[in-house]
């Protein structure tokens, strides 16, 4: 498939931001808000934003259940910030009713950097990216306290207070980062992505 279509999810984060990376590597971005949009595409974005914020509009407008649905049916899917805690199936330091969609075998904790204030940037080697290290922007972000061995990790903090965290991992068609590569101009991540949706379509 030369030109996939992949979903953003729209509910709250940086959806335009995503859309533009994405059409510029060649895929059809949709809007997803609805379960019939997310019917549409052949993988899907989960932008950065506030992960209870988005969870809570996603019960709301049904979309939930469809999301778990499509991601066990085996929908190619990464998220950045927020979408990382989306997709963790275990979550620590988030309120006791926040829910998540899951399909990432990892716990996540959210915040894990610190405040807004905390908010920082660093050079990560992502596997499979080629090329120099990410310089990836981290905005009151998650990092993955533990991963299955089943999850590939794909990237760590390198030097400073979170030397070693990770912070990039990979289940089957699953990705995600703690970082924006939406925010800083390096479109090595959604070419990957979009790679991989491209493959499996």
């Amino acid at each position: 498939m030369s030109a996939p279509t992949i979903g953003v999810l729209a509910l709250q984060g940086d959806v335009r931001e995503h859309r533009a990376v994405l059409e510029q590597q060649g895929a059809r971005t949709v809007a997803v808000r609805r379960p019939e949009e997310l019917e549409q595409v052949d993988g899907l974005v989960l932008p950065g934003g506030e992960s209870t914020t988005i969870a809570k509009l996603a019960d709301r407008w049904g979309l939930l259940e469809p999301l778990r649905a499509a991601l066990g049916g085996g929908l190619p899917a990464y998220g950045s910030c927020a979408g990382m805690i989306l997709l963790a199936d275990r979550l620590l330091d988030a309120p006791a009713d926040q829910q998540t969609i899951g399909g990432l075998d990892v716990t996540v904790r959210r915040n894990a950097f610190g405040r807004q204030v905390d908010s920082f940037e660093s050079e990560v080697a992502v596997q499979g990216l080629g090329g120099p290290p990410v310089h990836a922007v981290f905005i009151r972000a998650p990092w993955v306290e533990e991963a299955a061995d089943t999850v590939q990790v794909l990237g760590r903090v390198s030097g400073g207070p979170a030397d070693g965290r990770i912070v990039a991992v990979r289940q089957g068609d699953v990705v995600a980062t703690s970082f924006h590569p939406e925010l800083t101009g390096d479109t090595r991540m959604h070419r990957f992505f979009v790679e991989l949706v491209r493959e499996r379509s």
